[in-house]
């Protein structure tokens, strides 16, 4: 199952995520604003999908209007749609350097290819990053020499994020299609509990066991032994390996290192921003509507007349992190160029 796809009328078709986990439903793009409604208001979400769903969304606006002055107004509004994760731009960038190398009758469909391909491309990432990050839990579960390898996720940074596979959650799978024995502990997220709803909702229908936390477990978990390794994706890394994942990804990482918990980070090559150095100064933060902090399903769950702040992302220094997870191996966070020197030199 794809999160994403395109319809042969020309259209592309998601999952509406916002349905998750009560109902599968799928939804229908047509046109520019589809897309770009679909990412602000999250059926899409997820670094890697979102930067898919945009690259459909330009092809979109090319079918309607091919112009130079459309392409460029196309990109600025699915810019503006979220800020943190890179994919978007990354995305955007390729498809419209495609897209403005053919003549305008052409440019749709190759749009349309081009935003196939990136998918493509995510799919067999994600699908390399599960074979790398599973070499790192058989290590563990061959040391621990009994009972399941016990992983700590935030957030959700599996299939549903991506486009098959997942970041964090690939190794996961794949280490058990190898037959080791592994536990998921589930960090709610809230505001928008993205783990319990989603994550929660993949490994279950994967099979995997897991359990369900609330979003402060987890430096208890850690305290009393119940951690072999914290696993998160992320929505943007410096090329000095700072790392830009959902609120509360830092606290976990903090608690990850004073009880010598390894922190790993997978993400794919297009998550890596190699114009950044310093991540905490640098990258934009998200803030969401304060709605999603003090209501729940519409009801009001904090004190009437307080305010709510809601910031979506905060950013794990580097010296914090393992090693990060990639399609070509893992390295220490500040040695992600010797892994990608194209990109690093460019």
């Amino acid at each position: 199952m794809r999160t994403i796809r395109p319809l042969a009328d020309g259209s592309v078709e998601i999952i509406d995520q916002t349905r998750l986990p009560w109902s599968l439903e799928r939804v229908r793009l047509a046109e520019l604003e589809d897309a770009a409604r679909a990412i602000a208001g999250m059926q899409v979400r997820g670094a890697p999908l979102i930067g898919v769903t945009a690259a459909y969304g330009l092809a979109l606006a090319l079918r309607d209007d091919p112009t130079d002055a459309a392409l460029a107004a196309a990109r600025v509004r699915l810019l503006a749609t979220r800020p943190t994760a890179v994919n978007l731009a990354w995305a955007l960038a390729r498809t419209a350097r495609v897209a403005q190398a053919c003549p305008p009758a052409a440019r749709a469909d190759a749009a349309f290819r081009e935003a196939g391909a990136i998918a493509e491309e995510d799919a067999a990432a994600c699908r390399r990053i599960g074979e790398v990050g599973a070499d790192l839990i058989a290590a563990i579960a061959a040391a621990k020499r009994g009972g399941p390898v016990q992983v700590l996720t935030h957030c959700n940074a599996g299939w549903l994020a991506c486009v098959d596979w997942g970041t964090a959650t690939a190794p996961i799978y794949v280490a058990r299609e190898r037959g080791v024995d592994v536990h998921v502990w589930v960090d709610e997220t809230r505001p928008r509990n993205q783990g319990a709803a989603l994550t929660a909702f993949e490994l279950g229908q994967e099979g995997v066991a897991h359990t369900i936390v609330v979003d402060n477990a987890g430096g208890h978990l850690m305290q009393h032994g119940r951690v072999d390794l914290c696993l998160v994706g992320a929505d943007r890394i410096t090329r000095a390996g700072d790392a830009a994942n959902k609120i509360g990804t830092y606290l976990k990482a903090l608690a990850a290192k004073d009880n010598g918990v390894p922190f790993y980070v997978a993400t794919p090559s297009s998550t890596i921003d190699w114009r950044l150095t310093d991540g905490v100064a640098e990258i934009p933060i998200e803030e969401r509507d304060p709605a999603e902090v003090t209501h729940l399903a519409g009801r009001r769950i904090a004190a009437p007349g307080s305010p709510a702040a809601n910031f979506g992302f905060d950013v794990t220094p580097a010296r914090l992190i393992t090693a990060v997870v990639t399609e070509r191996g893992a390295c220490a966070p500040d040695q992600l160029a010797s892994l990608f020197p194209e990109e690093a030199a460019a």
